[in-house]
């Protein structure tokens, strides 16, 4: 196609050469093509610096006041400005301008031959100019289409409660990526490359790459699992599996965690999708149970007074759902009573804070009001039919037997 193409520019080119040769070889007098070769010079140059520069600054200004400064212009497209230069249309112009003079004046002083070189290679130079700016006028709308997508995605996010901060990125991202991929492929049209070679390569390449890496795939799906499910965000406390901590990374293919003790725990994507997850912050309240004993001669009832009475007025536990104390098991040594307490914005230090602060106060209550928190102990008892328990007298307080053998 290239070289078929070449071959007709070239042919149009000396078509054109040709006619203009025949108009010009009519001025044979050397004051002739004098006079010729000042009026083209002072032609060109009315264009070039007059004409030329007035044409693209009206332009330009139609442009900015009739299509950008339109209400329904995104903000991206008219800060991208920049993809306007007026300066380098101006100064092709001007040396398109140029070009044409000086051909007609080697045609008119009788250098047909250079002229004939020059017009080759303008016929091949500017198909490939073109091209060239062709292909950058794609990839700047490329820019400013991403740029126009991330706006609209950004005030969709705003007026929305659907899509958080991770699934705006990761949907940008995407589109994005679709939006390089279509201006690669009609940049590829336009260098006139054929595609459907790339595309067979590229869907080959794609299966040995599916087979090498079947779990770094796995876990982008359960990327895009887990942004579209919304298990948990960034900042919950969460616990996944035998793991618990705060949310620190979402990515599309692993999730960070960092717990109590400044540990950064990662896990694959797959492996989340198929956890147990439970997400502590979720309702931005969380219940606490913290178990006690007290003795068996103990009043339960007034125990359960006590320490309800203990759970009020605490700093980390909320009133509303009012703390609850239930009896819950006959221990070997205690009965068993269970506390339980709410308390908000969930954390870890919350929580530790929290336990700690009902320890302290149950604690002082139970002592203040003598109820008893028994040591593990045993009892132990004898069946009736033997007789109870027999203590062994002192060896030393009993007499000693011995005995004489004869001979």
């Amino acid at each position: 196609m290239a070289p078929q193409g070449g071959a007709a520019g070239s042919g149009q080119a000396t078509t054109w050469l040709q006619d203009l040769r025949s108009t010009l070889a009519q001025f044979v007098s050397t004051e002739e093509r004098l006079g010729i070769s000042a009026a083209l010079v002072a032609l060109a140059l009315g264009i070039a610096v007059f004409l030329a520069p007035r044409l693209v600054s009206r332009a330009t200004a139609e442009l900015r006041t009739r299509v950008l400064a339109h209400p329904r212009v995104p903000d991206a497209v008219t800060d991208a400005a920049w993809l306007f230069p007026a300066t380098v249309v101006v100064r092709t112009l001007q040396l398109a301008v140029f070009v044409g003079a000086a051909l007609s004046l080697l045609l008119l002083w009788g250098y047909t031959g250079l002229a004939a070189d020059l017009t080759e290679l303008l016929a091949v130079a500017v198909p490939n100019a073109a091209k060239l700016g062709a292909t950058v006028a794609l990839f700047a709308g490329a820019l400013v289409g991403t740029n126009v997508l991330e706006e609209k995605l950004d005030s969709y996010a705003t007026a929305s409660d659907n899509i958080n901060a991770h699934q705006q990125g990761i949907v940008f991202r995407v589109l994005q990526l679709v939006v390089l991929l279509a201006v690669g492929m009609a940049a590829l049209t336009v260098w006139q490359v054929r595609i459907g070679g790339l595309l067979v390569g590229a869907g080959f390449l794609g299966i040995v790459v599916g087979m090498a890496a079947r779990q770094t795939l796995g876990s982008l799906i359960a990327g895009f699992v887990l942004m579209f499910s919304r298990p948990f965000e960034l900042g919950d406390w969460v616990e996944i599996d035998d793991a618990e901590g705060i949310v620190t990374d979402i990515t599309i293919i692993n999730t960070r965690l960092s717990n109590a003790d400044g540990e950064t725990v990662v896990f694959p994507n797959d492996r989340v999708t198929n956890a147990k997850i439970t997400n502590r912050t979720k309702r931005n309240r969380l219940r606490l149970r913290l178990d006690v004993g007290i003795d068996y001669e103990a009043d339960i009832e007034r125990a359960e007074s006590v320490a309800e009475e203990a759970l009020s007025d605490l700093k980390f536990v909320e009133g509303v759902p009012k703390p609850q104390v239930m009896p819950t098991t006959f221990g070997d040594s205690a009965i068993g009573l269970q506390l339980r307490f709410w308390i908000t914005n969930p954390s870890a230090p919350r929580r530790a804070q929290a336990k700690a602060e009902v320890f302290r106060s149950v604690k002082l209550a139970f002592d203040r009001e003598g109820i008893k928190i028994p040591y593990p102990q045993r009892e132990l008892l004898a069946r009736e039919e033997a007789d109870g328990f027999q203590l062994r007298e002192d060896r030393r307080s009993q007499p000693v037997e011995t005995s004489v053998s004869e001979d």
